[in-house]
């Protein structure tokens, strides 16, 4: 979709669009482009408002058409509740139904006057930015394995009043990498294989600027003893790829690193998983989903900041060669592993892939994985499990959720939990047993990460949504945008 800028000076009355979209705040307040609209045609909206056939509930829409004076052919007002109370939740709330309304129908071109609204706690900068984000989690539509339609109908153009077109550069930047995490996570695992990963890098390398990718193939980790990762890949007839991407935005200073889960599918293996449920498995590459979408994000914004983006890629399959509960593997670190559930296998591809990240002497690792049903079970689909143990680096990344309403929510890392980790047959087992298993697979990342800076984000209930009417979220893309933002500044 195509993002214009409309200066603040242009006239909303006079704005050539086949759809205006302005506010209306609750007892009959109007925001100061909607006054300027109700001024022009007469006062048709405010008496449309004390006939009670317009409201200003949040969220509620009305539509009106043909108002005299006006250019635009129709009006979408929506409701922003009191005027008093439009919090940034609220703010992406009405920008999003008010931009899904208008997903389908007639309407291809829109004029948004929603971003010169006063959002508490943020500034104005913020609500454009956010403005472009919310609208392409909005209109974004997955039709990469749909029949295309003849005649697609719905917006092709957004324009949003504004004089910052700074800010709608990086509103667009950020919506592209929330659209390309969001198409990973949406593909048919089919189709998004490990290879297929290493050929999205490649493209990506070529066509973004200061971006490079290295793929390390089955023996290149053999070659460094990645026996943790390899072993996951082992049933699988799709060989496991090892993924670095490069974003070079300074040289100045030690990077930052995002390794990222990438479990194209998982069956579970040996330990299989119940049938239902399990085509949604091919979610379990979303927080690979998420480094791929922070490297395009960073890479269109020129953000001053170097980024290493590592993505360990495998398929976990049940076969005669995979592996076994009770096996024990070396991994690249040297601890040995036991291998209790074949269905932990995403800690042990982040093993391997943290050790990796070492060579890089980064500044700071951030992980980002679907790694626990038990994360979901503790927090829903709301919130994301952020463990470290550096207080400062917890601090800063959940502001950052909570500037861009991506939270995330702080579970335990002490070393109470990891002696549900020991075992008889090796340094450590790969499961904790039923109680706090999202904190015991914290637990076991943590044994990898001794002397680095390093934050977990266990996403596995907010990356996607349940059920063959969800997909990918984008999640926490947004909240790893904004603290690399501010890594930057």
């Amino acid at each position: 979709m195509n993002i214009e800028v409309v200066s603040l000076k242009a006239q909303p009355a006079q704005c050539v669009a086949d759809v205006l979209i302005l506010g209306v705040f609750e007892r009959g307040a109007l925001p100061a482009a909607t006054a300027e609209v109700d001024l022009v045609c007469g006062g048709a909206i405010r008496a449309r408002i004390e006939a009670g056939d317009v409201g200003g509930k949040p969220k509620q829409l009305t539509k009106l058409y043909d108002l005299p004076n006006v250019a635009a052919k129709r009006v979408l007002l929506v409701g922003l509740g009191e005027a008093s109370q439009l919090s940034a939740a609220r703010y992406l709330d009405v920008v999003r139904e008010a931009l899904k309304a208008l997903r389908n129908g007639p309407a291809r071109k829109a004029a948004s006057w929603l971003a010169e609204l006063a959002v508490q706690g943020r500034d104005a900068a913020w609500a454009v930015r956010e403005h472009v984000i919310a609208a392409e989690t909005a209109l974004y539509r997955y039709d990469a394995t749909r029949r295309k339609p003849e005649k697609p109908d719905g917006l092709a153009e957004l324009a949003i009043a504004t004089h910052d077109e700074t800010s709608v550069h990086a509103g667009r930047a950020i919506a592209h990498g929330m659209r390309r995490t969001r198409e990973l996570g949406n593909l048919p695992p089919n189709i998004c294989t490990p290879l297929h990963l290493a050929d999205v890098a490649r493209q990506m390398a070529r066509d973004l600027t200061n971006v490079e990718v290295d793929v390390l193939d089955r023996a290149q980790m053999q070659a460094l003893n990645m026996n943790a990762l390899i072993g996951v890949a082992r049933g699988s007839a799709n060989p496991p790829q090892l993924i670095v991407l490069r974003y070079r935005g300074t040289r100045e200073r030690k990077p930052v690193a995002l390794v990222g889960k990438g479990v194209t599918f998982d069956t579970g293996g040996i330990s299989i998983k119940p049938a239902a449920g399990m085509d949604e498995m091919k979610y379990d590459m979303c927080g690979a989903a998420s480094v791929f979408g922070a490297i395009e994000a960073s890479a269109r914004l020129g953000l001053p900041i170097d980024l290493i983006g590592i993505v360990p890629a495998v398929e976990n399959m049940p076969d005669g060669d995979a592996s076994r509960p009770g096996d024990v593997v070396t991994t690249m670190s040297g601890l040995t592993v036991e291998v209790l559930n074949t269905d932990a296998e995403g800690r042990l591809i982040l093993c391997d892939a943290l050790t990796y990240a070492r060579r890089f002497e980064p500044e700071t690792v951030i992980d980002i994985a679907t790694l626990t049903g038990a994360c979901i079970v503790a927090l829903g689909k709301h919130a994301s499990g952020l463990m470290t143990k550096h207080d400062d680096l917890a601090d800063e990344l959940l502001a950052a959720g909570v500037e861009v309403h991506d939270r995330a929510w702080r579970l335990p890392l002490w070393d109470d939990y990891q002696t549900q980790l020991e075992t008889s047959f090796a340094d450590v087992a790969n499961i904790g047993g039923k109680n706090a298993g999202a904190i015991t697979a914290g637990c076991f990342l943590a044994r990898f990460t001794e002397g680095l800076r390093w934050a977990h984000l266990d996403v596995a209930g907010s990356a996607s949504d349940e059920g063959r009417k969800g997909g990918a979220t984008g999640r926490p893309l947004p909240l790893l945008m904004q603290w690399l933002m501010q890594q930057a500044a």
